[in-house]
C-alpha cells in the first residue's frame, strides 16, 4: 500500500487555504500512474516525492495537477516540505529538486518559506477585451494604468492582470469557452491571475479552466510571478501580504518577498503555513 497525506496550504486552519495531496514515498509507482492519481483527489495539485538525484538534497519532487506535470508550483512545495517535516524526512533546512532545480526551503513549526532565483520570463498576454471576456467582464475591469496585462513566470507563466477594484474581482468567473478561442492549442496551460493592491497588500483570484483548475484558493507560483514582476515594475525591494481564495470559502494568505538589484529581481521568497487534514494509504489494484 502506498501512503498519502492531504494538506491544506497557506492557511493555519483546516479546511481553508489549497488542498494538496502529498505521496511520501512515489518509488513504487509506475509513470503511468502518476497522473490518474492526479485526476483522483482532484485537487490543483498532488506531489510525488523520490529519493533525491544529488544525495545532498532532501528529496526529489514531481507536481501533477489533474491535466499535466508541471515544473514548478508554490503551494505543493510548501505543503510537501511541511509534510516532509512532519514524517522526519527532513529538517529545518531542505532542498527539494524540482523541474527547475533545486529550491531551498526552511520550516519552522508548521511554516516553510522557499527562495527562488528563477529568471523572471515575460511574454505577450491576450489584449485586454480578450482578457476580459475569459473572466466574465469587459476590457474597463482590467487596470492599464499601472501596467497592461502580461505573461509573467519563474517556471510557470501566468496571465497577470490588475483589476479596477473590489466589485471586478469579486464578479470575475471564468469563461471555458472564451478561454479556448484566446489561447488556441496551448488553452490548457492558460492561467490568468488578476489581483487588486493596495500598496503592500494585494487580493487575488487564480483560473486555468482548460488545465483542471476552474479557480484556485492559493497560488504560491502565481504570487511568485507577481512579486518579481511588480518588483522589476516599482524598480525596488519589497514584501507583499496576498490573500486569495476569498471568494471559494477558503481564505489563504501567502507571503511572498522579493530582492531586486540594478532594476532586475534576482530572488523571490515564498511563504506560508500549512495543516494536515488527512492521511491514509492508496489501496485498488495495481498498488503494493
Amino acid at each position: 500500500m502506498t501512503q498519502y497525506l492531504v494538506y491544506d496550504v497557506f492557511t493555519e486552519i483546516p479546511f481553508g487555504g489549497n488542498p494538496l495531496a502529498v505521496i511520501p514515498d512515489a518509488s513504487g509507482l509506475s509513470e503511468d500512474q502518476l497522473l490518474p492519481i492526479a485526476r483522483e483527489f482532484n485537487f490543483s495539485e498532488t506531489t510525488f516525492v523520490y529519493p533525491p538525484d544529488d544525495p545532498s538534497h532532501t528529496a526529489k519532487v514531481r507536481i501533477f495537477t489533474p491535466a499535466m506535470e508541471l515544473r514548478f508550483a508554490g503551494h505543493p512545495t510548501v505543503g510537501t516540505a511541511i509534510a516532509l517535516a512532519g514524517l522526519g524526512l527532513g529538517g529545518s533546512e531542505m532542498v527539494l529538486e524540482l523541474g527547475v532545480g533545486p529550491i531551498p526551503v526552511t520550516v519552522t513549526q508548521g511554516h516553510a518559506r522557499f527562495e527562488t532565483r528563477v529568471p523572471l520570463s515575460l511574454g505577450e498576454a491576450p489584449a485586454t477585451v480578450a482578457l476580459g471576456a475569459c473572466i466574465g467582464q469587459s476590457a474597463k475591469a482590467i487596470r492599464t494604468d499601472r501596467h497592461m496585462p502580461v505573461l509573467a513566470g519563474l517556471g510557470t507563466d501566468f496571465v497577470l492582470a490588475e483589476l479596477t477594484g473590489e466589485a471586478a474581482l469579486a464578479t470575475a468567473r471564468p469563461v471555458t469557452d472564451v478561454f479556448r478561442e484566446a489561447a488556441g492549442p496551448e488553452a490548457d496551460r492558460l492561467a490568468v491571475y488578476v489581483y487588486i493592491r493596495d500598496g503592500g497588500r494585494i487580493r487575488a483570484r487564480m483560473f486555468q479552466p482548460l488545465g483542471g483548475i476552474m479557480e484556485d484558493p492559493a497560488t504560491g507560483s502565481a504570487a511568485a510571478a507577481l512579486a518579481a514582476y511588480l518588483g522589476k515594475l516599482d524598480g525596488r525591494s519589497q514584501s507583499f501580504d496576498i490573500h486569495q481564495g476569498i471568494e471559494m470559502g477558503r481564505p489563504s494568505r501567502i507571503e511572498a518577498e522579493v530582492t531586486v538589484e540594478n532594476e532586475e529581481p534576482v530572488a523571490v521568497r515564498i511563504g506560508g503555513n500549512a495543516v494536515k487534514v488527512m492521511e491514509g494509504r492508496l489501496t485498488f489494484q495495481g498498488f503494493s
